[in-house]
C-alpha cells in the first residue's frame, strides 16, 4: 500500500482518495516561487511602459520617429518612463492620473501641448527644457510654491495658453496670483481660460514694478510731468490751483492802438516766425551735354526765395 499523495486533475487525493481543494498557499514557499504560482506586482515604470506600448500598437506606429502624440490619460500612472526616444512628439495627454512629478520630460524639444491636469503634482521641475511648449494645463494638482512654479515657466517664450488655478492649486489662495503670473510670464495670452487684458497688464506693472510704472506714468504727449509714486493711487493727482481774482483771459494780445490798420497788421506779422521757401528754375540749369558744348555759357541758375511770416 502506497503512502504517497496522488496528483489528480482539479486537486489532490489523500490516503482515502477523497478530493481536496487545490490551494497554492499550502505549498512550501520555495516550491511556489520555483513554479511561478505567485505573480510579482508590476512596478510603476513597468505599468507606464506597457501603457506606452499599448498606445503604439493601437496607433500602428512601428518607428519612434513616427510618434507625434501619446494618449496616456486615465491609466492610474504614478510615474512615466523616459519619453526622450520620441523626438518628434508634439502632443501628450497625461491628465487624470496619479503623477507626483514630471522629470521624465527631458529631451522632447518639439512638444507643443502638454495636459497634466487632475494629478497629484507638487512640483514641475523639468518643464524648462521644453522650449516649444505652447499650451500647458496644470490645474487640479498639488502645487504649493508659486515662486518655484513661475521660475520654471519663465524660459518658455512660446507659452501662450496656461491653466493653473482653474480648479484650484494650493498657491491659488494668494490674492494677487493672477497678476503675479501675468507679470512674470508676459507672453501668456490666455490664463485659466480668460484672456489677459491690457488693464491687467497695467495693474500688474503698477503693483510689481514701481520704477517702470513711474516712467510710464510720467510720459504724457512727449513731455514729462510730475508723477511720483503714490501707493494709494496708480496716478499722481496734482493739487488744483485757484485762478487769481485779477486774472483776465486774452491779456497776451497787444492792445496798442494804431491810426493806420496796416501798421497794426505789420507789427503783428513781425512777431510771427519766419518761413522761407526756395525754388530753383531748372530750365536755367545746363545739362551734361550743354555743359560739354558750352551752349548756355556759364550763367548761374535762377533761384526764387520766398519769405513768409
Amino acid at each position: 500500500m502506497s503512502c504517497g499523495l496522488g496528483w489528480v486533475e482539479g486537486g489532490t487525493a489523500g490516503l482515502l482518495g477523497a478530493p481536496m481543494a487545490w490551494d497554492p498557499k499550502h505549498l512550501p514557499r520555495s516550491f511556489r516561487h520555483s513554479t511561478g504560482l505567485v505573480r510579482v506586482p508590476e512596478t510603476a515604470l513597468e505599468i507606464s511602459r506597457r501603457a506606452v506600448e499599448d498606445q503604439l500598437k493601437i496607433c500602428g506606429h512601428k518607428r519612434d520617429a513616427d510618434v507625434f502624440e501619446l494618449f496616456l490619460s486615465q491609466k492610474d500612472l504614478t510615474d512615466v518612463i523616459d519619453l526622450s526616444r520620441f523626438k518628434k512628439l508634439k502632443y501628450l495627454w497625461l491628465h487624470h492620473n496619479k503623477l507626483h512629478g514630471i522629470t521624465f520630460l527631458t529631451r522632447n524639444y518639439c512638444l507643443t501641448e502638454l495636459y497634466l491636469n487632475n494629478n497629484a503634482i507638487f512640483e514641475i521641475e523639468g518643464l524648462h527644457s521644453l522650449p516649444s511648449l505652447h499650451i500647458l494645463l496644470l490645474h487640479h494638482n498639488e502645487l504649493t510654491d508659486i515662486d518655484a512654479t513661475v521660475k520654471e515657466l519663465k524660459g518658455m517664450l512660446n507659452l501662450k495658453t496656461l491653466s493653473i488655478c482653474l480648479f484650484q492649486n494650493p498657491f491659488c489662495q494668494y490674492n494677487l496670483y493672477r497678476l503675479y503670473v501675468i507679470y512674470h510670464l508676459p507672453g501668456v495670452e490666455v490664463l485659466d481660460r480668460n484672456q489677459v487684458t491690457e488693464k491687467e497688464r497695467r495693474a500688474m506693472m503698477t503693483i510689481f514694478n514701481h520704477k517702470k510704472a513711474h516712467i510710464v506714468q510720467s510720459i504724457a504727449f512727449g513731455g514729462k510731468v510730475d508723477a511720483s509714486w503714490n501707493p494709494r493711487s496708480p496716478f499722481k493727482q496734482r493739487p488744483a490751483h485757484r485762478v487769481p481774482p485779477d486774472f483776465a483771459f486774452g491779456n497776451n494780445v497787444d492792445k496798442t492802438v494804431f491810426d493806420n490798420p496796416e501798421d497794426a497788421v505789420f507789427v503783428r506779422s513781425m512777431k510771427r516766425s519766419v518761413m522761407t521757401i526756395t525754388s530753383l528754375n531748372w530750365d536755367t540749369v545746363p545739362t551734361r551735354e550743354e555743359k560739354y558744348l558750352d551752349e548756355k555759357g556759364t550763367e548761374p541758375a535762377q533761384m526764387l526765395t520766398l519769405t513768409l511770416r
